[in-house]
């Protein structure tokens, strides 16, 4: 069961997978390289010029990224309509290169247009995407109205050979892709059991550090979560089997996290709070060895090695994995538990938890599996898996949500604050050179691209010149050692252009920096690389940056304050649904879509996580502030992982032999919904003066009488409700709502 004999390409594959789920990005990065380095191929082949290859070069480079559809017919017409878009904008481009009022102000025009096309989804972003950047390669290359036929003639190239890349070098079929990220769940999985382990040998010392690999792999775990969630509809045959494959990754994603919790809580010498988990930079508890008998630390440790060795040889059958799924699936049951404490006890029977998860989640992902050996333990779970299998209803309809008109619109104001930014760019850049003024125009232009705030702008105009800096020093480098070579220089090209793709959603940064490197390759080509230009590039950028950010903060500006609060205000009103109708649910009311609102939840808290960035960032200069934001964002993630763990729990009834509805827990966890309610109004600015309500605790709520004929909710149930309450009065003090007393 060694986990270090596996083949060393079964263990590259894993890693590759866990770094690159889904291998989403060393696809964008090779099909990119790919359609440019198949049309320079076929340009070289027919003589084109170096200027017509750099411009065949760009445009293939344009048309793979632009290309945002699932679907492959939609690709393909994006990708037919994105052809005579581009040959209109390099005409335009070369026609006004000699009229400059004109053409600016056509820029201008086209620039707003390429952001309103946002409105109309995938399509009209890659085709607003198109129109500009090729305008921008006309005046990268000096396009002039008598090279017209060659830059036709090399654009058509550029792609016919995107076309062919896309859909037949390096395809992506939806069952393919998301085939690989359920493998990269599976990895991430492997990779948090194993820093589970080191937190379960980690000394007084090594415990902060340990904890934040155990933070990182819940993060990255989540993440593949929500990339597998949201490829489902496109990758499973019918919707039976999506809601199945998403119901079984949610079941391990909180068994994993919950057995993280309880092992960190049988270390330390107090209860480890959820928090813990979610709050980066938190310090860990005080620890100890783990309580009890060496020989129970030394079973837990083998049975962990045991458990990341059924995640990673899911697929492969045998006695010995065999034996190992019985004797985890045990504990479940509480058989064979060691003589520990109680907490120690817990952490076993979430070891039987979590294999129970894998176990659904290899059915769900591979069918059907040979039951033979399996003990009385493993045959419970089966069965109690059938059941809740059998029990899944699909066909809820999403609503469809609301949308804003005019100016309050996020595409109509952007597209008019990227034309004021970009005014002001051209007029600032064509002082500092009338011949490369439309750097300054491409950062305004690309700061603006997926940003939403002022300070989501600010930051990213930083790392864009940030990265432009250090690739000024490596654009140089690499210029004196390819010399005049054209091949070396074009070879060196795709390296950056891979790289860039590879590292873009990884570090803005990076990408910069890579792109700044290829350029002044690119000007060693055309024979106009000089130290001045890489400077002036620096300069270009540092102004088109600072446009950006002013039209972002003087043209109908949305302050990251109001964006955070409009996203704190969704991500409550999200969490109050998932909590109302789980709690609903468990009271025996009528079965909801929970898995879909613990989602849109998840989604939800995403945005918000991200736009908190400019508050965070640790050139920040108010600390309170940031300290404050990720409090309150890591108090969120926190009552999100109960919600969904109680949304996961309610979905079992009426499968779940030891679950059943308990009408007692509407009233007795009413006041959590209604403390979520009180808090979303408070911060969306309602005229409310109840405070947040605090009281005897849920459990005590619900009396002694467990067992009444109601039925009887699980110890777990309770006490992912009492923590839900706790950390929902913890977000009124960081949010300013009074919180009341209760009489004594």
């Amino acid at each position: 069961m060694n986990v270090a004999g596996r083949p060393g390409r079964a263990r590259l594959r894993d890693r590759l997978a866990a770094s690159d789920p889904g291998l989403l990005r060393l696809t964008a990065a090779l099909r990119t390289v790919g359609a440019i380095a198949l049309t320079l191929a076929v340009l070289a082949s027919l003589g084109f010029g170096v200027t017509r290859l750099v411009a065949g070069a760009m445009t293939a480079m344009v048309a793979t990224f632009a290309i945002r559809e699932r679907q492959r017919g939609a690709q393909a017409v994006t990708l037919a309509l994105g052809l005579p878009v581009a040959l209109a904008s390099v005409s335009l481009g070369a026609v006004l290169s000699e009229r400059t009022v004109v053409g600016d102000a056509f820029f201008v025009v086209l620039i707003f247009c390429a952001v309103y096309g946002r409105r109309f989804g995938d399509r009209g972003t890659g085709l607003g995407l198109i129109g500009f950047q090729v305008y921008f390669v006309s005046l990268f290359v000096g396009a002039a109205a008598d090279r017209l036929p060659g830059l036709w003639a090399a654009m058509t190239v550029a792609f016919a050979s995107s076309a062919l890349v896309r859909f037949a070098v390096v395809p992506v079929a939806p069952a393919g892709l998301l085939q690989r990220l359920r493998q990269a769940f599976r990895a991430r999985l492997a990779q948090l059991v194993s820093a589970q382990l080191t937190l379960l040998d980690a000394g007084p010392d090594e415990m902060d550090k340990a904890l934040e690999e155990v933070r990182e792999g819940n993060a990255r775990l989540h993440e593949t979560a929500l990339m597998i969630q949201t490829r489902l509809e496109e990758g499973t045959p019918d919707e039976s089997a999506a809601r199945l494959v998403q119901r079984r990754i949610a079941d391990a994603e909180i068994a994993a996290e919950r057995l993280g919790l309880l092992l960190l809580s049988a270390r330390s010498a107090e209860r480890a709070d959820t928090l813990t988990l979610h709050l980066p930079g938190a310090p860990a508890p005080e620890v100890g060895r783990l309580p009890g008998p060496e020989e129970a630390t030394d079973r837990l440790r083998r049975d962990l090695l045991a458990l990341r060795a059924l995640v990673l040889r899911t697929g492969v059958p045998g006695t010995g994995l065999a034996r190992v799924r019985n004797r985890l699936l045990a504990y479940r049951d509480g058989e064979n538990l060691p003589p520990a404490s109680p907490a120690v006890q817990d952490v076993f029977r979430a070891l039987g938890e979590t294999a129970r998860a894998v176990m659904g989640l290899r059915i769900a992902l591979d069918g059907p599996q040979d039951e033979s050996d399996d003990s009385p333990a493993t045959a419970r779970s089966r069965e109690e898996l059938d059941a809740e299998d059998a029990a899944i209803d699909a066909g809820e309809e999403a609503e469809p949500d609301a949308t804003r008109t005019g100016l309050r619109r996020p595409t109509t104001r952007a597209a008019v604050q990227v034309a004021v930014g970009s005014t002001l760019a051209i007029i600032g850049g064509e002082l500092l050179s009338t011949d490369r003024w439309y750097w300054a125009v491409l950062t305004c232009w690309i700061v603006f691209i997926n940003t939403a705030s002022t300070g989501e702008i600010l930051v990213k105009g930083y790392r864009r010149l940030l990265g432009t800096v250090f690739g000024v020093a490596a654009g140089i480098a690499l210029a004196a050692v390819v010399g005049r070579s054209t091949l070396a220089a074009f070879l060196l090209v795709l390296v950056l252009i891979f790289l860039m793709f590879y590292t873009a959603p990884l570090s803005y940064t990076l990408m910069s920096f890579f792109v700044t490197a290829m350029l002044g390759l690119l000007y060693t080509l055309l024979h106009t690389y000089s130290w001045e230009v890489l400077v002036l590039r620096l300069e270009e950028t540092a102004l088109g940056a600072a446009c950006g950010v002013a039209a972002a903060a003087l043209v109908l500006p949305v302050r990251t304050d109001r964006r955070t609060d409009e996203l704190l205000v969704t991500v409550l009103e999200r969490l109050g649904e998932v909590a109302e109708a789980a709690v609903g649910q468990l009271s025996g009311g009528p079965a909801d879509d929970l898995l879909d609102k613990a989602r849109e939840l998840d989604q939800a808290l995403g945005d918000l996580r991200g736009a908190t960035q400019p508050l965070t960032h640790p050139v920040t200069p108010l600390r309170a502030r940031r300290t404050n934001a990720r409090y309150v964002v890591a108090l969120l993630e926190t009552c999100a992982y109960h919600a969904r763990s109680l949304a996961a729990t309610a979905e079992l009834l009426p499968t779940h032999p030891s679950i059943a509805a308990d009408p007692r827990l509407r009233g007795a966890a009413g006041r959590t919904v209604r403390n979520i309610g009180t808090i979303t109004a408070r911060v969306a600015g309602e005229d409310v003066s109840a405070p947040v309500e605090t009281g005897p605790s849920i459990a005590s709520l619900l009396g002694d009488d467990r067992s009444a004929r109601y039925g009887r909710i699980t110890g777990r149930v309770l006490r992912h409700l009492e923590r839900l309450d706790e950390a929902v009065v913890g977000l009124a003090r960081p949010l300013d709502v009074p919180v009341s007393t209760p009489d004594r």
